[in-house]
């Protein structure tokens, strides 16, 4: 199973992570984790090589059920160091209470 970091450690150590929102685009631009890079699902597999991957990447998803597939996906992909570590946010977007960007109040 992938590892799990709460939204509290994600919102600790947001500068720290390469955050991946897997939402579609309209979700993503109505609000998300400053930082966050958007990479819906369905494109994972074929956008996948187009990053650079970091040390410690984080997978963002609604309710943190679909960013766990996406996290074991990431790990395999032959583009991510093995010594990464590779997360999916527990709870998703319904449990982050933290700052996010975009949205309608025009915020970024």
């Amino acid at each position: 199973m992938a590892e799990e970091l709460s939204p509290e450690e994600v919102e600790a150590r947001r500068e720290e992570l390469q955050i991946v929102d897997i939402r579609s685009p309209v979700a993503f631009e109505q609000g998300h984790i400053p930082g966050a890079v958007n990479l819906p699902f369905p494109e994972l597999p074929r956008r996948v090589g187009e990053y650079d991957w970091g040390e410690e990447v984080v997978v963002v998803c609604p309710v943190g059920k679909s960013s766990i597939q996406a996290a074991r996906l990431l790990k395999s992909y032959e583009g991510v160091d093995d010594d990464a570590t590779v997360a999916s946010m527990a709870g998703g977007y319904e449990e982050w209470g933290g700052e996010l960007e975009g949205g309608a109040d025009g915020s970024s």
